[in-house]
């Protein structure tokens, strides 16, 4: 289960807390389509606790498409970092 909240103030910030699995990954993706063009987006995932492959996935395109991933766990970045290096 993956809890939303969404905050802004001249940015927009999605803290999420929980798990980001596929399900999840779909909703992120149907709130990000809602954003308008141009703006900052930031996830914080400090109170994100498991991830799977396909998240990992999607976080990493969100972070080469612009949007800042604060607060990302180490095991996270972890992940993301190595899926980086295997495209190159």
């Amino acid at each position: 289960m993956l809890r939303i909240v969404r905050t802004e103030n001249g940015q927009v910030q999605f803290t999420l807390s929980g798990r980001i699995e596929e399900g999840e990954i779909q909703e992120l993706e149907q709130l990000l389509a809602l954003e308008r063009s141009g703006q900052q987006l930031i996830f914080n995932l400090r109170d994100v606790t498991l991830v799977n492959q396909d998240a990992v996935k999607f976080l990493a395109e969100c972070e080469a498409h612009g949007i800042k991933l604060n607060n990302c766990p180490l095991h996270i970045r972890t992940w993301i970092d190595k899926g980086k290096r295997r495209i190159k």
